[in-house]
């Protein structure tokens, strides 16, 4: 086995599933995801430690939200093989492609046009052929291929993302941090008959996601 794939081994068994994630698919898809793709070269060799990654070459920071709390909000998520997803604020795509391993079809957006590009690139190499991922603000999501099975967040929010909520289908959930409150927590949020019913999971924390930050209280 390769460096990179021990640390995976690792990676699952001492991080993923001591957080009670017991989905064997999602275990699957982070065994062969190599996640070290998503990681500029001179960082690879954090790619698997229990750490937010930054993964951005200049500019503002982004970053791949730590292991077990991918996997735990992809466990939350409960993606089905016919579901479409949307992954928001997806960096360089590594939950987005761990998604594509669980869905039928992934869209993920980045504000980063740079990140978004290298996302492609990372996507066409691993041959996934059923996600795609494009520039656009966290805000906004992507209306054009609405709505959405699932809707995951790729850090956290502190904002009621009301523009998100109206690209879930009926039945559809969307997961992510709230940062809305202390502490933060995994919420989950679902619709019926148009109604949009929240739940938290667990705490957890993960960085805000750009145009999900709470506006600048006005000081005097």
């Amino acid at each position: 086995m390769s460096g990179f794939s021990t640390a995976r081994q690792k990676m699952v068994d001492g991080q993923v599933r001591t957080s009670d994630v017991t989905d064997r698919r999602i275990l699957d898809a982070m065994l062969t995801v190599p996640r070290e793709a998503f990681v500029p070269a001179s960082r690879q060799a954090l790619a698997y430690l229990d750490l937010d990654l930054d993964v951005s070459e200049a500019g503002a920071k982004r970053f791949l939200i730590k292991p077990q709390l991918t996997g735990k909000l992809l466990q939350a998520a409960e993606i089905g093989e016919a579901d479409d997803v949307l992954v928001v604020g997806c960096a360089t795509g590594y939950l987005a492609a761990l998604a594509a391993k669980l869905a039928r079809q992934v869209t993920a957006t980045e504000c980063d046009s740079a990140l978004a590009a290298k996302a492609k690139d990372v996507f066409a190499a691993l041959g996934l052929a059923n996600v795609t991922c494009k520039a656009a603000s966290c805000a906004e999501g992507d209306a054009s291929v609405a709505p959405y099975d699932v809707i995951i967040l790729n850090g956290a929010t502190e904002v009621t993302p009301e523009g998100l909520f109206g690209q879930l289908k009926e039945g559809g959930r969307l997961v992510g941090v709230s940062a809305e409150s202390r502490p933060p927590r995994a919420m989950i949020v679902t619709r019926t008959h148009g109604e949009f019913g929240h739940r938290a999971l667990f705490d957890a924390a993960a960085p805000v996601l750009p145009g999900l930050e709470r506006a600048a209280a006005f000081v005097f």
